[in-house]
Order: structure tokens, then C-alpha cells, then sequence
């Protein structure tokens, strides 16, 4: 038969108990889950890639001008890239990024878009004009291009840059364009607090 000082005992370390197991528990669970689990998915739809700086890049145009990335510092920066002669894929994809832009609303002003012209002949102006806002870069030499990541060629996809001139992520080639929303609403939520010197 227990004693009643023994109960008294039990009783009064019991709050000390309940205080180490609130304070060990989660670090047994974080630990667990840092080394034993790995996500079956992950939240975002693009793929991230290895980050490729280009905060520093300057690219000659034809006729002579430079374009500087630096220049975009500070924005988010959707990065499409094709011939001036536009198929109905590049279309598609310039279409996306100017509606994807518009959906964030007032967050908006944080996205630019740049079309890198591989070709360096200026598209039609019909076309420059449907999808105005778009910077156009005709470029001089197609070098550079070899730098963008792609399994295949880099046409297929949609490049996005973030706010530090890092790429750092592609959309697929028959992107949904719902699923981009998304990932690019996250960013700007999550992006929103940090400090975009331009």
C-alpha cells in the first residue's frame, strides 16, 4: 500500500514533469522529422534551379545599347525567351506572364517582364504592342543564353528572378497557369517584408 507522503511526492513533481515534456517533446519531434522525413511533395509548382547571379550581367542589344539586369534589382522578374518571330507558344507564354502579373493586384508593381529576343531583331509592333510593358532585349549575340538552366532548350520555359537578380526558378513548357499564380502570390506574400534596395 502506497503512503500518503509518497502520493504527495508524486503529485508535487508532477507539474515539473508536464514542464519537461512541453520543452523535450518538440525538440524530439523536430529532430525526428529533420533526419527521418522527407516530403512527399513540395508546395511549390516551379522548379527551383540553381541559382545563377545576374545582378551583374549586361547584355549588348543590337544597335548597341546595354541592358543590365542591376537595373531590375528590387523586382520580381519573369523571364521568357524566343525569336522575334513569336510562335504560338512564345505567345502564350508572354500572355501568361502579363495576366499572372495583373492577378496580384496592387502587387503588381513588383513584377517585370522581360523578353530576351534570341534572334536580335525587334518583333512586330502589333506584337510588342498587344503585350506592352514587356522590356524587349534583342540581343547582339545568343552567348549568354547558354547560361539559362534547361533540360532541353531554354524556350521552353518561364524563367523567374528574384528581387536580388538571382534566377532561381522555371515554369514547364505547357505550364498550368493557375498552379503559377499561386507560387508567385506565395512569393510576393513572403517576399513582402524583405529589404529590396534598387
Amino acid at each position: 500500500m502506497v503512503s500518503s507522503d509518497a502520493r504527495t511526492v508524486r503529485r508535487s513533481n508532477l507539474p515539473l514533469y508536464l514542464v519537461l515534456a512541453i520543452c523535450v517533446v518538440p525538440l524530439l519531434a523536430a529532430y525526428a522529422l529533420y533526419f527521418f522525413w522527407t516530403p512527399a511533395r513540395f508546395v511549390n509548382y516551379g522548379e527551383l534551379v540553381q541559382p545563377l547571379p545576374l545582378a551583374g550581367v549586361s547584355l549588348r542589344q543590337n544597335g548597341g545599347t546595354i541592358f543590365r539586369f542591376g537595373d531590375l534589382k528590387g523586382r520580381w522578374v519573369f523571364l521568357s525567351v524566343d525569336s522575334s518571330r513569336c510562335d504560338e507558344h512564345c505567345r502564350r507564354k508572354l500572355y501568361y506572364m502579363r495576366q499572372i502579373r495583373l492577378t496580384q493586384g496592387a502587387d503588381r508593381e513588383r513584377i517585370e517582364r522581360l523578353w530576351l529576343i534570341s534572334d536580335g531583331i525587334q518583333p512586330p509592333r502589333n506584337l510588342s504592342e498587344e503585350f506592352r510593358g514587356t522590356i524587349e532585349v534583342a540581343l547582339a549575340s545568343p552567348d549568354f543564353l547558354s547560361r539559362l538552366p534547361a533540360p532541353r532548350a531554354v524556350e521552353d520555359h518561364i524563367y523567374v528572378i528574384d528581387p536580388f537578380g538571382n534566377l532561381m526558378m522555371r515554369y514547364p513548357r505547357d505550364l498550368d497557369p493557375n498552379r503559377m499564380k499561386k507560387d508567385v502570390a506565395r512569393l510576393l506574400r513572403l517576399s513582402s517584408g524583405w529589404i529590396q534596395a534598387r
